[in-house]
C-alpha cells in the first residue's frame, strides 16, 4: 500500500541544480519543497571530487556539496536521501520507494534535476569479456572516495577531456599507476583539455592519440586492452583497470517514463528559456538537460529555474506551443531548445562534433538572419560553447524552427 502525500514543489535530484533551486524556492516562500535523492548522501557529483575550485571560494567538491545541502536545509527544504522515483501516476504524481516504503507524492510543480552520467562500456559497444576492473569516472570516484575500495595496480584511462584527468587524479590518490590516456582525438584536439592535468597536478602520463579501445581482455580480472589505431594497426596494452571517461548523456529515464518530450540532440528534456518542458508543471534544469556543464553552471540554472517555478505556483500560464531550436552540423546540440514568446534567454549552451577555429555562430529562422556572433577562440568537441540570447525577442512565434550553425 502506497502512502499518499502532497507537496508544493517536488525536486528529483540533489545535485547542484536541484539543491540550489530548493534553497531559492524555500527562501522565497514557495511552500513545502522536497528534494528526493536516490543515493545515500545528497550533493551530486562534487561529493566525489576532492580537488579545489568549486564555488566562490574555490573549496573542494565535498565542501561545496555540503554547502549546497546546508543552504537548502537552512532555507527550509526537506532533503530525503535513499529515495528513488520509480514512475508516474498522473502528470504531477510520482511513485517512490525508499527507507519508509512506497509512497505516491503529488506536487503542484515537479523539477527534474537528475543530472548526467557517462556512458559505460556496454553503451559504447566495446567487445570482449566481462572482467572486473572496468569503471566510468563516477564509479571510480565513488569506489575510491566513498567506499575505500582497492582498485588495481595499472590502469588505462579512455578519453582526454577534463573529466579524464579527474579520473587520473583519483587513480593516483589510490596508488594506481596509469599506463596511458587513450583517445580517438588528435593531439591538437586535446591540447586545451591537458590544462586540467596541470591544474590537478597529474601531468606526465603518456597520451595515445588516434586510437580506440577495440576489445577488453582477461577472465575474472581485466588483463589488458586491445587498441586499434586509425591506420589499422593493433596493439595490446597490459592493465588490470580501465576507466571510460566523458561521453556524457542526461539521466533521462524518469523524464522518458513520464512522457516528457526529449530533445533529439541533447537527449534530455526539451526546455525553453524558463526551463519549462512541453508538459505543464514539469521543469528541468542542470545537466539532466545538457550533459555536462560544470557544477557552477548547474547551480546557476537551479537558481534561475526557481523563479520560473514560483511564477507557475502564482498562476502564470504555460505556453501551448514553442518554436523549436535546432543545431545544424557540425554543431551537435543546443539548450535551451524551445523558444516561447516573451521568454528571456540569458545564453544558449552548444556543443560541436569537430574542432572549430574562431567560428561565426549564425542564427536564422525561415532563411532570415536573427543574429551572428564570432567566437574568438578555438572550440573543441566536449568543450563549452556559449551564445548570448539577446536576439530571442526577434523570433516569429508563428514561424518555423530557429536554426543555429557554425560558419
Amino acid at each position: 500500500m502506497r502512502r499518499q502525500r502532497h507537496v508544493d514543489v517536488l525536486v528529483v535530484g540533489a545535485g547542484p541544480a536541484g539543491l540550489a533551486a530548493a534553497a531559492r524556492l524555500s527562501a522565497s516562500g514557495a511552500g513545502t519543497v522536497e528534494v528526493l535523492e536516490r543515493e545515500a548522501r545528497a550533493g551530486g557529483v562534487p561529493r566525489h571530487c576532492l580537488h579545489r575550485g568549486f564555488g566562490r571560494w574555490g573549496v573542494t567538491g565535498p565542501q561545496y556539496a555540503e554547502n549546497l545541502v546546508e543552504a537548502a536545509l537552512g532555507a527550509g527544504a526537506a532533503v530525503r536521501t535513499g529515495v528513488t522515483a520509480t514512475g508516474w501516476d498522473g502528470p504531477l504524481s510520482l511513485d517512490t520507494t525508499g527507507p519508509h516504503g512506497l509512497e505516491r507524492i503529488t506536487a503542484r510543480a515537479v523539477l527534474l534535476a537528475t543530472g548526467a552520467r557517462e556512458r559505460p562500456r556496454t553503451a559504447r559497444l566495446v567487445p570482449g569479456t566481462r572482467p572486473a576492473g572496468v569503471f566510468t569516472t563516477g564509479e571510480l570516484q565513488q569506489a575510491i572516495h566513498l567506499h575505500g575500495q582497492e582498485i588495481g595496480s595499472r590502469a588505462v584511462v579512455v578519453g582526454a577531456e577534463p573529466v579524464s584527468y579527474e579520473a587520473l587524479s583519483a587513480l593516483r590518490r589510490a596508488g594506481v599507476r596509469v599506463a596511458a590516456l587513450v583517445t580517438e582525438e588528435t593531439r591538437a584536439q586535446v591540447g586545451r583539455a591537458r590544462a586540467a592535468a596541470a591544474r590537478l597536478g597529474v601531468a606526465g602520463v603518456p597520451l595515445v592519440t588516434g586510437a580506440a579501445v577495440a576489445e577488453l581482455l582477461g577472465r575474472g580480472r581485466l588483463s589488458g586492452v586491445r587498441l586499434r589505431h586509425r591506420d589499422g594497426r593493433q596493439a595490446v596494452m597490459a592493465c588490470d583497470t580501465v576507466v571510460f571517461t566523458g561521453d556524457f548523456i542526461p539521466d533521462h529515464e524518469l523524464a522518458r517514463r513520464g512522457g516528457v518530450f526529449l530533445d533529439p540532440g541533447t537527449r534530455g528534456p526539451a526546455v525553453d528559456g524558463w526551463f519549462r518542458t512541453a508538459s505543464p508543471g514539469i521543469f528541468a534544469a542542470g545537466n539532466g538537460v545538457h550533459a555536462a556543464e560544470p557544477a557552477r553552471v548547474a547551480a546557476g540554472e537551479g537558481e534561475r529555474v526557481a523563479e520560473s517555478v514560483r511564477g507557475w505556483l502564482e498562476g502564470a500560464g504555460w505556453p501551448a506551443d514553442a518554436v523549436p531550436v535546432l543545431a545544424d552540423g557540425p554543431l551537435r546540440w543546443v539548450a535551451p531548445n524551445r523558444l516561447t514568446p516573451g521568454t528571456a534567454v540569458p545564453r544558449f549552451v552548444l556543443r560541436t562534433t569537430e574542432p572549430l577555429i574562431r567560428p561565426v555562430l549564425e542564427v536564422t529562422q525561415n532563411g532570415r538572419r536573427l543574429h551572428s556572433e564570432r567566437v574568438r577562440r578555438r572550440v573543441l568537441p566536449n568543450q563549452g560553447l556559449y551564445l548570448g540570447g539577446g536576439w530571442a525577442g526577434r523570433v516569429d512565434a508563428e514561424g518555423g524552427a530557429v536554426r543555429m550553425r557554425a560558419l
